[in-house]
């Protein structure tokens, strides 16, 4: 997608999701939005330009690390019910409770008793979430296993981004196949009326973007809502207060001067 008709529509949507937030709040919804796909598939990326203007008190993202020793020894669903947003609150899941259906059951650690539960158990905790009037929206990021590696190999290669690279993901590029397996049966488990699974092409990763976003606000029955009048009053008059001298403080360097 050429950068310049990116930038404009992507600016368009994120001001539609502005709105889309509003209604949120001002209607007391519940939006859950999970971001899952195969490592370097953009979610990461997505979920930067769907929160880029957003509220951090209204839409916030999860994305939980390691379960502690106590939360293995919970229900499953446990510790992302916990998450789950209250009334007027959007939540974005980078990985969520579908981690026993990828990663856990690829490398083994989950059993297969457990796997086999969380696929049963799965499409009943999503029926009831909707039962409950959260509006529930799954994304799965589909890349091909040639575009991973080149960005697997630009992350190796960038030290800024080295970070998002872990022995983790690079186990994806050997198991291409077991993951394949693993997506294929969790969707013939998951993907149901109540919640189905809505898939991205993200080859193209501003195509992407643009058409998860696009789609999430096509499924989202949303208004516009009245906004109060805001004005600037004007500043008081001074009534003789001094800025002290800037010898006692501290201020940091500027090195921003130093440069051009």
């Amino acid at each position: 997608m050429p950068k310049k008709a990116y930038r404009r529509e992507l600016m368009r949507l994120q001001r539609e999701l502005v709105t889309l937030q509003d209604w949120v709040r001002a209607e007391g919804q519940r939006l859950v939005v999970v971001f899952e796909g195969r490592d370097a598939a953009g979610k990461g990326g997505t979920i930067k330009r769907v929160t880029e203007h957003l509220n951090p008190r209204v839409a916030r993202i999860v994305a939980l690390p390691v379960p502690t020793e106590r939360q293995r020894g919970e229900w499953y669903f446990q510790r992302y019910v916990s998450q789950l947003p209250s009334a007027g609150e959007i939540v974005l899941f980078d990985r969520s409770w579908y981690n026993r259906a990828g990663v856990e059951h690829v490398m083994g650690f989950c059993t297969p008793d457990e796997h086999s539960r969380f696929l049963r158990q799965c499409p009943r905790f999503e029926r009831l979430l909707v039962e409950d009037g959260i509006l529930l929206r799954k994304y799965w990021f589909s890349v091909s296993d040639t575009v991973q590696e080149e960005r697997f190999r630009s992350r190796l290669e960038d030290p800024t981004r080295r970070w998002k690279l872990s022995a983790m993901d690079l186990e994806s590029i050997t198991r291409w196949e077991a993951y394949s397996r693993a997506k294929d049966e969790m969707f013939a488990h998951t993907d149901i009326p109540e919640a189905p699974w809505y898939v991205v092409e993200s080859d193209d990763k501003r195509s992407a973007r643009v058409n998860m976003i696009s789609h999430l606000l096509s499924t989202v029955p949303y208004h516009q809502v009245p906004q109060p009048t805001l004005e600037l009053p004007p500043r008081p008059a001074s009534t003789g207060y001094q800025r002290p001298p800037k010898d006692p403080h501290r201020y940091v360097p500027d090195v921003a001067a130093e440069l051009g």
